[in-house]
């Protein structure tokens, strides 16, 4: 299925060449399967999207998955999620939970937490991230955005203090991955690969890692996760209602082409008319940029990936995209600006930038004070950390990897590679190499490098992780490159391979983060 321009061409800029379409809701099969969403670049799949359903019990089996409402298996992923992310970390420490002292101060009526707080059953002296204001005794103010804690406010209020910030995590974590087959079931028709791609997410990247944790950088990395993913289904939904009004349209007959058309630009009759601005606007891409601009309310490097929402989604046009989804976007940033001013007196919070010179610096080598906090210069460093750093290498330990004296491999805790904790990843690049014209696969693709390239210039790629945990920044964009490869790929001993090493090295990383207390 084409989506068409007023010109009658398809958003590939070719007359009658197919372009990517996206289902809203339960997808219909004529429009998500494998080879309607990348043209005959994709591989043929069988009807039920494994193989030939054999017979007896497994049979039966089958059809009762297929037969299932997709709300049902998205409640499933949830409870299973749930159960993992609770079980695998059952201590759940509250050790940093900066996020319940700033919703206290905001129950208070303050911006600044109180600090240092070292006598009670709650305390805060070995806060790190924070500045204390000179004049302000007793109290800090922290570096984060500020919507996980507002997020926490209800139980704050109930618990106070004592409010377990990662529990919250571990809960919102698990609805991520719920939101995550919902989004699946959006790119492929094919439920076994939204399974299997959903279960990649879930359990074969680092959310696990953050979602069972929930200390005060992990908790907004779940957060912001919630929105991003919610963000591109809105935006999935609103590519479909475009691309059903611009069937319609072309039906009634053939209008004005060209450039000018195919971008969205008006035309010198609309000037002299007056431009109708309401008329510019897609309520459904509005949501997803405001949705996109909640995400930055808890990681702000996340709004690097606006350009998915320029090629992908609503409004028909690159321009009404871009700009529908930038009034959203721009709405909740101007929400961020104004909390930094009030809280800080700056539009941007001046917390890191002192951090940067005064925090504590675990691989000294790894730090030059002499750059910028964002520079350039910290890339191929920090590239090194995301692709290929390894774990620590014991040779004399023998094969045991879960001693915890001496190991034959432990996660270092200044990260691991993204391609070796989540090797399933690797799927995206064939089809990116194949099918990056495709509009999807361009913006999606464009939303991980520029946030990667973002977070790579920053001074620190975390400390004290499991694998790399900026990649949740990213994740969901990458997840659509997943999805929509394994669509290509199908189910085969590669793909389920791949997702099953994934989860497999997601779980080691889980129990070595808890057992040396990470």
């Amino acid at each position: 299925m084409a989506e068409v321009t007023g010109s009658g061409q398809s958003l590939d800029g070719q007359r009658g060449r197919r372009s990517i379409a996206m289902p809203a809701g339960e997808p219909s099969p004529a429009t998500t399967d494998p080879a309607a969403v990348l043209g005959s670049e994709a591989a043929a799949l069988p009807a039920t999207g494994l193989m030939p359903l054999g017979r007896g019990l497994l049979r039966e089996l089958r059809l009762w998955f297929e037969s299932l409402n997709p709300a049902w298996i998205g409640l499933g992923f949830v409870f299973v999620a749930l159960t993992v992310y609770v079980l695998s970390n059952g201590e759940r420490r509250n050790t940093y939970n900066h996020f319940v002292w700033q919703a206290e101060a905001f129950l208070d009526g303050r911006f600044l937490i109180t600090w240092p707080v070292d006598e009670g059953p709650v305390t805060n002296a070995h806060f790190n991230d924070i500045f204390r204001p000179p004049d302000r005794p007793r109290l800090a103010l922290l570096p984060f955005a500020p919507l996980p804690a507002v997020l926490l406010l209800p139980f704050v209020l109930v618990f106070g203090v004592a409010t377990n910030a990662a529990m919250l995590a571990a809960v919102l974590g698990a609805i991520n991955v719920g939101l995550a087959w919902r989004l699946t079931i959006r790119l492929t028709s094919n439920r076994w690969v939204a399974l299997l791609a959903t279960a990649f997410y879930g359990f074969g990247t680092v959310a696990w890692y953050a979602a069972m944790l929930g200390s005060t950088w992990f908790l907004a990395h779940v957060v912001a996760s919630t929105f991003l993913i919610l963000a591109i289904t809105a935006a999935l939904d609103g590519e479909r209602a475009s691309a059903r009004r611009a069937t319609t349209t072309q039906d009634q007959g053939p209008t004005q082409g060209g450039l000018r058309a195919l971008v969205g630009l008006p035309s010198a009759g609309d000037l002299r008319r007056g431009i109708d601005w309401r008329a510019l606007i897609d309520g459904r891409q509005l949501l997803a940029g405001l949705l996109l601009g909640f995400a930055a309310l808890a990681r702000e490097e996340v709004l690097i990936a606006a350009p998915f929402f320029v090629f992908v989604g609503g409004g028909g046009t690159l321009a009404r995209r871009a700009f529908s989804a930038g009034i959203g976007a721009s709405l909740m940033l101007g929400v961020l600006f104004a909390y930094n001013l009030a809280s800080s007196g700056a539009i941007l919070n001046p917390v890191y930038e002192h951090l940067y010179h005064t925090e504590y610096v675990p691989r000294p080598e790894l730090r030059h004070t002499e750059w910028n906090r964002i520079d350039p210069r910290y890339m191929p460093q920090n590239f090194r950390i995301m692709l290929t750093w390894p774990p620590e290498f014991r040779p004399e330990c023998g094969l045991d990897l879960f001693n915890r004296d001496c190991a034959l491999l432990r996660p270092d805790p200044l990260g691991m590679s993204v391609l070796l904790t989540s090797p399933a990843y690797l799927l995206a690049v064939p089809l990116v190499w194949r099918a990056w014209r495709r509009r999807i696969v361009l913006g999606a693709t464009l939303a991980v490098l520029g946030t990667a390239g973002l977070l790579m210039m920053h001074f620190s790629q975390g400390w004290v992780q499991f694998g790399y945990r900026f990649s949740n920044s990213f994740a969901p964009f990458a997840l659509v490159l997943v999805t929509l490869a394994l669509a290509r790929l199908g189910i085969r001993p590669l793909t389920v391979g791949l997702v099953i090493a994934s989860i497999a090295i997601n779980a080691w990383g889980v129990w070595w983060g808890i057992q040396l207390g990470w």
